[in-house]
This record gives C-alpha cells, sequence and structure tokens, in this order.
C-alpha cells in the first residue's frame, strides 16, 4: 500500500506533526497538510491520550509506550508561557508566536483575525483548484450533497458556505440567515435561510456542531456572489461535535469532481427541458442561470440542487 510523503515547509524541510513538536512522540512527520481532524494518526492519539487520563496511567511502567502517551495540549501546558508556541506557528504558517489561550483556538481573536485575514484570501489560488466542467472548487474543501462545503480550520472547527455551483445555479443571494452564535446545527438539516428578492430557500448544514461565528461581511453587506464562494462568501464556523465521523458522509477532491460532473448533467437536462437544446459548449452555463432562465422554476432548482 503506497503511503503519502510528508508535507514539506516553504524551506524544503519536512513538516513535523504537531505531536512531535509538542515532545510527545520522538520522531512522526505531518503527511495530512496539517488537517489533523482527518488524520487517523491524530486520532489513535488522541484516544490513547484520553484512555490514560481516565486510568491514571501516565506513572505506568516505563516499559510500555502507550501508557506514556498525553493530549499535545497537556505537554505543552508543562512548559512555561512563552515556550507554548501559537498553533499557527507550529504549522508553519507565522513567525513564532506564544500561545495566550491554552490551545482554545475558537474563543481565540488572532485565530479569527488569522483565517479573516490570509486563510480566507489565500483559499482560492489557482494552484490549488479543481476544475469540473466549468466550476471550480479548491483542494481540501469537503462538500455536502446539498452544495454546501466545510472546511476544516483548527481541530474541530470548521468554516461552511455555499458552492459556487449552486450560486451560479440560483443566482446572486441577497440575504442569509443562520441560527445564532451559540446555537446548534446539525448535519443534514436545514439551517441556512437564504433569500433572492421574494424568492427563498433552505440550504442544508454539512456538519453539526455549535455556531461560534458568522461572517460580518453578510450582516453589512448581504450579497453573495459565485465569485467568492470559497473565500469572503463563507457563512459561519461550526465547532463540531462528531467531525471525523461526519466527514465520512461528505466529498472531497476525486469524489467531488464524479458529483459536480453528475450535477452538471443534470442541470444540462433540466435546462434542455426547458429551453431547448444547449449549444455544444454548453455556453448557458454562466453566472445566475435562473435570472437567465427563471422559467426553470425556482422550486425545481431548489429540490433538484439544494435538496431541501
Amino acid at each position: 500500500m503506497k503511503t503519502k510523503p510528508p508535507k514539506t515547509r516553504a524551506n524544503g524541510a519536512p513538516s513535523p506533526c504537531i505531536w512531535m513538536q509538542a515532545g510527545v512522540v520522538c520522531r512522526k512527520f505531518c503527511r495530512t497538510d496539517y488537517q489533523c481532524a482527518a488524520c487517523r494518526y491524530d486520532a489513535v492519539l488522541h484516544r490513547l491520550a484520553e484512555e490514560n487520563r481516565r486510568q491514571g496511567k501516565k506513572a505506568a511502567s516505563p516499559a510500555s509506550k502507550k501508557s506514556k502517551i498525553v493530549s499535545w495540549k497537556d505537554k505543552l501546558q508543562e512548559r512555561p508561557p512563552w515556550k507554548r508556541p501559537c498553533l499557527h506557528h507550529m504549522r508553519g504558517r507565522i513567525e513564532y508566536r506564544a500561545c495566550t489561550k491554552e490551545y482554545h483556538c475558537f474563543d481565540c481573536e488572532f485565530d479569527q483575525f488569522f483565517f479573516d485575514q490570509f486563510s480566507v484570501h489565500a483559499a482560492v489560488q489557482p494552484i490549488d483548484l479543481i476544475d469540473i466542467e466549468g466550476f471550480k472548487i479548491p483542494q481540501g474543501f469537503y462538500l455536502h450533497r446539498g452544495h454546501t462545503w466545510a472546511k476544516i480550520e483548527e481541530e474541530n472547527t470548521v468554516r461552511v458556505g455555499l458552492d459556487e455551483f449552486v450560486l451560479r445555479t440560483i443566482g446572486p443571494v441577497d440575504r442569509i440567515d443562520t441560527p445564532l452564535i451559540g446555537k446548534t446545527v446539525r448535519q443534514d438539516a436545514p439551517d441556512i435561510a437564504l433569500r433572492r428578492g421574494i424568492k427563498t430557500a433552505k440550504a442544508l448544514s454539512p456538519i453539526s456542531g455549535v455556531i461560534t461565528a458568522t461572517n460580518p461581511k453578510l450582516l453589512d453587506h448581504g450579497r453573495v456572489t459565485s465569485r467568492k464562494a470559497y473565500s469572503d462568501g463563507w457563512i459561519m464556523r461550526i465547532h463540531a461535535d462528531n467531525l471525523r465521523r461526519e466527514l465520512k458522509d461528505l466529498m472531497i477532491n476525486a469524489e467531488t469532481a464524479v458529483f459536480i460532473e453528475k450535477e452538471t448533467q443534470r442541470l444540462y437536462r433540466a435546462i434542455e427541458e426547458t429551453a431547448g437544446p444547449l449549444a455544444a459548449d454548453g455556453g448557458l452555463l454562466v453566472e445566475d442561470i435562473y435570472g437567465q432562465l427563471p422559467q426553470l422554476g425556482w422550486t425545481n432548482i431548489v429540490r433538484l440542487f439544494l435538496r431541501s
């Protein structure tokens, strides 16, 4: 069975796993670009650390390596505060910065600033894009069958939005409403409300969890277009309850490509049934398909693609 080579940083050096940097394990390099929530190795060590914590095995026989496993956070907490590196530094994203929140990233103002100012705007670099039938999706974004996406940020925190396909199909959205911060959303539940003019629709949440932030730009400007589907158009951040399990129900990379290709063919058929045969180049698949072909029917489009 082939394994992925370890990721490298900008200087060409292999990226050390968080558990290695904390000193819990001697040698382990990251192979998932620090997508820890989707990493089996991370899940196993977290489980062992929790078992040891419950059973008080930390002081067990030195012959047992498993009994020495503690959480990487607990290991770093043993250091003086100024020697506890920020998680963004550990992942090679910034110069050294000490953590001031005991690794509770969801409650950290710098963490919010970092993702608002850097990660979101870097999400759509051309090198990271998958192009399927003219619809573009950045690598590393998990896609729900209802055309919402989830992007893992830190541990069990994800950012959620609508994909380019649905925003080009239903057209620009004038308003998006979500439950309030602190409320719980559920995977597959119609927790995201969309409005275009007098038309309304519900989008399904890709992940379960507690809402920790909503996009302030949506409150200020409201309108979301397909051009910013994966950047400024994000909708909310969620602290996920069962992320590893629920990710199995989402699509990523090759699975996404197959899905979007099938969805595009369904869209072609819907257009042809309404407006007649398409040109060979599929020229009608541009921005705001519903706006150009309202005879497709808002309810029909919502049923076909949002699946709510």
